[in-house]
């Protein structure tokens, strides 16, 4: 048990290469992007052609890294336990706007096929208060993503 404790511990305070930064902090990204994709346990076709299209556009990555980055993430989803360890990654590196731009992508992902679920709403909320952003900002951002529906 302390083993694994120690390895714990030495592989989150290891120094990482602006690389694996990087990597790390787009995988965070996709995660919660696809967090509400499956938000309400129905993977829409909309939401399914939009994923890709928002990783190019949120994180400014080419379509086959968007793929790539998709596949790593439904993996990293799936070990996931909470919200907080890919927020945390995000809010160490994301400036506000460019957290405001992944949660107008959430938005938007969210309104892609015609229906806002409660469970979408929901963890779309909670990250936004994990991302340290205001209510009027969550506010501002469901505005655009509904308008430019």
């Amino acid at each position: 048990m302390i083993a694994k404790l120690k390895q714990f511990l030495q592989s989150h305070t290891q120094e990482s290469s602006p690389e694996d930064k990087q990597k790390n902090l787009n995988l965070a990204a996709a995660t919660l992007l696809q967090e509400v994709v499956y938000a309400d346990e129905n993977l829409a076709a909309a939401e399914a052609a939009l994923l890709p299209e928002m990783l190019i556009n949120t994180l400014g990555i080419n379509s086959e890294e968007a793929i790539t980055l998709i596949e790593e993430a439904k993996q990293s989803r799936k070990n996931a336990t909470s919200l907080f360890e890919f927020t945390a990654e995000i809010n160490a590196q994301f400036s506000i706007d460019d957290k405001q731009k992944l949660l107008l992508s959430m938005w938007q992902l969210a309104y892609s096929d015609g229906e806002l679920s409660q469970y979408e709403d929901q963890i779309i909320r909670r990250t936004a208060d994990l991302l340290h952003l205001k209510h009027s900002e969550l506010i501002q951002m469901r505005n655009i993503a509904m308008e430019t529906r």
